[in-house]
């Protein structure tokens, strides 16, 4: 790539600039930057996706180096992220003999020249639970998770065939699990829509510990968009499934994906506030299996959504371990005897891992069958935890 010129390298700072200022972290940055540009029509295509490059990968630099000003914190983070950057080579070309490295040698190069990285990126990292690897973390979040597609059972075929007919370079997995580069869009595919689900690996992996049987009655109590139940349903057609959420919207965008993926199997929807008591909504049913996906801080997909980084605090933690508590203990009230609570996070914190499976055995008298960390940083993925309890 040819260097800029300095006007046009002022111009997209002040792009990312205006947009880092005004973002007040009260939705994802991705809903903020649609609106952003609906307000800044002036901006071309070449300036919006320069302005999400730059703000994405200064967003990955957390709380680091914050005695620098934030042109050179962008240079850094350009640094870091990019094989090739305008603003290294135009403001620290000395620099750019050392930006084609791995990661770690390009931290090892800024921790020689006194600009120390690591562990300020990441928030309260000595809390993760203990299986994290906490430097090969650190160090991945500086890379974008790969896209991960999980085809639906019977239409494998389908959808390798498509993708070598247009000579898309991707990674089988499974028979079911494809990645993608990442930005890859799938939106060109329009013939193979609900032939496949975009989930991430270890989001795909959790299935491997449920262990429903045909015609059993599970419930997926926070179902968010019905991904776990997607997987469920994928397996064991029979299942008499129940999915509920805390608000209808939630429910609804469920109803919609279930659609596009052509569920045929019934099943039941309920709105249910799972920090009250549920008993007046589903009196004494019992369920064969509960799959708890829990609220939780989010902390293992930071790679994704790399903004959390800069406002997470411990005060968070407490309000996610307070919910995870209070859910759980409400849910296994309607679990029956002998049949498995799946409890699962996206986070790395021991607090909601581990700690919370203490809670389930110590105070909730459940047993524990197995809980093990989804170290999705080793395979471009995101982290997860994943619990199987029995009652």
């Amino acid at each position: 790539m040819d260097i800029l010129n300095e006007k046009k390298l002022f111009q997209y700072y002040r792009n990312f600039d205006n947009s880092i200022s005004n973002y007040r972290f009260d939705m994802p940055f991705s809903r903020y930057l649609t609106q952003f540009y609906k307000e800044n029509r002036q901006m071309g295509s070449s300036d919006r996706r320069m302005n999400t490059r730059l703000c994405y990968a200064y967003f990955r630099l957390g709380k680091a180096l914050p005695e620098l000003d934030r042109k050179d914190r962008l240079c850094v983070a350009e640094f870091l992220v990019e094989q090739e950057s305008d603003f290294v080579k135009f403001h620290y070309p000395e620099w750019v003999a050392h930006q084609h490295k791995s990661i770690e040698n390009k931290l090892a190069f800024l921790e020689e020249i006194n600009l120390s990285v690591l562990p300020d990126n990441f928030p309260l990292i000595d809390e993760a639970s203990d299986a994290i690897d906490k430097e090969k973390f650190l160090v991945n979040q500086f890379a974008q998770p790969d896209l991960f597609i999980r085809i639906r059972r019977g239409f494998e075929e389908d959808v390798l065939r498509e993708f070598d007919l247009h000579s898309i370079a991707y990674k089988k997995i499974s028979n079911q699990t494809i990645s993608l580069s990442n930005g890859f869009n799938l939106q060109q595919f329009k013939n193979l829509e609900g032939k496949f689900e975009v989930q991430d690996l270890s989001s795909q992996r959790t299935c491997e510990s449920f262990g429903a049987k045909p015609n059993e009655s599970w419930w997926d109590c926070c179902a968010a968009s019905g991904g776990k139940s997607l997987m469920l349903l994928d397996g064991i057609p029979t299942v008499k499934l129940l999915v509920s959420d805390v608000r209808l919207s939630i429910l609804r965008n469920l109803d919609e994906r279930f659609d596009k993926a052509a569920i045929k199997t019934p099943y039941r929807k309920k709105i249910i506030d799972l920090t009250k008591d549920a008993s007046s909504i589903l009196y004494d049913e019992k369920f064969d299996g509960i799959i708890l996906d829990a609220p939780c801080s989010g902390s293992g997909t930071w790679g994704r959504t790399p903004e959390m980084v800069s406002k997470f605090t411990r005060k968070d933690i407490s309000y996610y371990t307070n919910l995870q508590k209070s859910i759980a203990g409400n849910a296994v009230k309607h679990l029956a005897t002998g049949k498995p609570l799946i409890y699962i996070t996206c986070s790395i914190f021991k607090a909601e891992n581990e700690d919370i499976v203490d809670y389930l055995t110590n105070e909730l008298h459940l047993k524990l069958e197995y809980a093990k960390v989804l170290k999705g940083y080793e395979e471009h993925a995101d982290s997860m935890f994943i619990a199987r309890l029995i009652k």
